[in-house]
């Protein structure tokens, strides 16, 4: 399978339940009822916001597809390379993104 796209994976998030699609400071973002859980910063790169250890644990398990992304010098998810991610599991880590932020459990 290719390595996913922009538009791929705005396709995959819209299909979850609920999920919105807004500007967040002139790029798109995916949000649900608890907020932000993906954007789309630069059509090569995907951020997912997940809890701090579940990023750590993301960004280790594959280094060339995904880096920690910080605020400041908080951890609060994941930058994705796309032209790097395996579509697999990249659906996988967007929903369980969507999940934390509706509340829902993966």
């Amino acid at each position: 399978m290719a390595a996913p796209d922009a538009a791929l994976v705005r396709t995959w998030a819209l299909a979850l339940e609920g999920a919105v699609e807004r500007d967040h400071h002139g790029f798109p973002s995916f949000r649900v009822k608890k907020g932000i859980f993906a954007t789309l910063p630069h059509p090569g790169h995907l951020h997912l916001l997940l809890p701090p250890p579940l990023a750590q644990m993301i960004a280790d398990s594959d280094p060339e597809a995904f880096s920690e992304l910080h605020w400041g010098k908080r951890l609060v998810g994941v930058r994705v390379e796309l032209a790097r991610a395996s579509s697999r599991v990249l659906r996988s880590h967007l929903r369980t993104a969507w999940a934390h932020r509706s509340g829902v459990e993966d």
